[in-house]
């Protein structure tokens, strides 16, 4: 069968000459196309517009997943409440992920917790910091009350329970819970920080080899080291980035126990979706970011995935998205099947070429985490390289290169507010609008994207009348009304409301209804050609009714206009200087 009988055949510079002529159509002064449409990643990788099997890599990776029947469904619980427990268990969920300790489940709850729950069946994933030896000997007294032997993971490691504890758990686990391990490297706090995918990659890699160092130091075998550990990943709703992040880090661990003498180096992996993708504001738009992030997971191969309830970051989930969480997971196993193939991304050119220049750029971040001496000596070189990571995230968020829809783009200013009871810590990350100041792992910030426009929110739904900026439209409402929308979305986004002074050319007229509006901020809205002939006379009006601030939507210099608004312009910077012009109380 010929699926493409019929069709001319057709190689890369037919495709250049037909882009390049729709590049220029659109006034895109453009070299080659490749250039062009080009786009570069925060690890310096480029993305190309096309790909062929001439960017395949000439070396095939190692360490892809094997045949699976799906993924393990775990959820995350940080309140001690048994009955949202069994409430997964029954309706989907293999797994628990339970976080004790100090704001989340006290390690003495955990015999109530469990008590209805067949340990044989479910693996028990704890998260329990300090505490984790104590979390141990109950979850094993557990187990032996009970005649079984528990599966899972205790979530030790050497930095939350010590090289000592960590060491010792794993050689119990190794000799006498075959289907327990104990030590869970998490690298979400790299990714919540702000840092890349190759930064989170490199420095998960590198808490592995300092673990393996730890474990037969104490005694194990290599073997048995690196079954021990498994390795914990943040997902995004970047699909593709999420595919080759998953595909990449078994790459990186399988060339770690090539060098190690391993025999099977097979990383185990959780996959959880992003804290740091997830918005306070219209927090139903999570339940998208969410689906994708645990799509990407499982085509990436996760042994098992965490979908956030899509109200996570207002405090603690209710019986309702947590729902939503297990069900997104059981249509994407049970109804598209999206579990049953072995690594499906595997051919694909781009994705092939994505996962090898991912892993290129970890391999070099994680030789110069090993340069410095490790993950723990390096943890400043880490922090620093991190926030530069960040701070270009953020400069990109703030002129909405990096949208955020339902906050930075598209705001809904009437949504009913979604509310919650407080955490007291047991949330993912954000347990309130703007609290980017916690600090998880090494001083790392542990941060929301859209927390800056979501701070400017609050603000804003803060004063006893919401601030307001005049939009001054003039001319047929065609020659305004895109415009109009783009600068109503971007005042919008920080919580401004908007007027409108309608079709029309009076300068007098326009100065009115903006007198009316009670605002001290104004921005002109129409044409070019408009305003060449109108926009100084209405800056003028304007000025003489009282307007503080002019803006313009668009590019130009006129008389009268302060500044101008202009897709790619600093966004969150013009909202700051609206807040102070319109004297909002901070």
């Amino acid at each position: 069968m010929h699926l493409v009988a019929g069709f001319p055949p057709t190689n890369r510079d037919d495709w250049r000459a037909l882009a390049l002529e729709v590049l220029r159509k659109t006034g895109v002064e453009a070299g080659s196309p490749e250039e062009t449409l080009s786009s570069i990643t925060y690890d310096g990788v480029t993305l190309a517009p096309l790909y062929d099997a001439a960017d395949l890599p000439k070396i095939l990776r190692k360490g892809a997943p094997g045949a699976r029947a799906g993924w393990d469904v775990r959820q995350r619980h940080a309140v001690a409440d048994a009955e949202a427990v069994l409430a997964d268990l029954e309706h989907g969920v293999t797994s628990l992920w339970l976080v004790l300790g100090a704001g989340a489940i006290p390690v003495g709850r955990l015999p109530d917790l469990l008590r209805e729950v067949l340990l044989d069946l479910a693996p028990i994933v704890l998260e329990a910091g300090p505490e984790v030896r104590e979390a141990a000997e109950t979850l094993f007294g557990l187990a032996a009350e009970r005649g079984v032997s528990p599966t899972g993971n205790l979530g030790a490691s050497i930095g939350t329970a010590g090289r000592d504890t960590t060491a010792e758990l794993a050689a119990r686990c190794a000799e006498g819970f075959p289907g327990m391990r104990a030590v869970l490297l998490d690298a979400t706090p790299y990714h919540d920080a702000g840092g890349s995918d190759a930064e989170e990659l490199g420095c998960s890699i590198a808490l592995g080899v300092e673990h393996l160092r730890a474990l037969t130091d104490a005694g194990l075998t290599v073997e048995q080291a690196f079954g021990q550990l498994e390795f914990r990943y943040a997902v995004t709703d970047d699909q593709f980035a999420a595919i080759a992040k998953l595909r990449a880090a078994r790459t990186l661990w399988a060339r770690v126990a090539e060098v190690c003498g391993a025999a099977d180096g097979g990383q185990r992996q959780h996959a959880v979706t992003s804290s740091a993708m997830m918005t306070a504001r219209d927090p139903w738009v999570n339940l998208l970011r969410t689906t994708i992030a645990c799509f990407a997971a499982g085509v990436g191969g996760a042994d098992a995935v965490t979908v956030q309830p899509f109200d996570a970051c207002l405090g603690v989930p209710d019986a309702f998205a947590r729902r939503m969480a297990r069900n997104t997971q059981a249509l994407l196993l049970e109804e598209a099947g999206a579990g049953r193939v072995a690594d499906p991304a595997a051919g694909s050119w781009y994705v092939e070429r994505r996962t090898a220049d991912l892993a290129d750029r970890a391999w070099a971040w994680f030789q110069e985490i090993e340069a410095a001496g490790g993950i723990t000596a390096a943890s400043g070189l880490v922090a620093e390289r991190i926030a530069a990571t960040r701070e270009r995230r953020a400069d990109d968020i703030a002129h909405r290169r990096f949208p955020i829809t339902g906050v930075s783009e598209f705001p809904h200013l009437d949504e009913k507010p979604v509310r919650r009871s407080p955490s007291d810590g047991g949330a993912l990350a954000g347990e309130s609008p703007g609290n980017g100041g916690a600090l998880v792992g090494e001083g790392l910030p542990r941060i929301r994207y859209a927390q800056e426009f979501e701070a400017l929110r609050d603000l804003a739904d803060a004063q006893p009348e919401r601030p307001v900026v005049f939009l001054a439209t003039f001319g047929p409402v065609a020659a305004h009304t895109a415009r109009a929308a783009f600068a109503a979305n971007l005042f919008q986004a920080g919580g401004l409301a908007i007027q409108t002074a309608g079709p029309g050319t009076d300068p007098d007229q326009i100065a009115t209804a903006f007198a009316v509006s009670g605002s001290d901020v104004a921005c002109l809205c129409s044409s070019d050609k408009m305003y060449g002939l109108h926009a100084e006379a209405v800056a003028a009006a304007l000025r003489r009714a009282g307007a503080r601030k002019i803006w313009l939507a668009g590019k130009g210099s006129y008389e009268g206009v302060d500044d101008c608004l202009y897709a790619g312009c600093d966004a969150l910077a013009v909202l700051r200087t609206t807040f102070d012009d319109l004297e909002v109380t901070r």
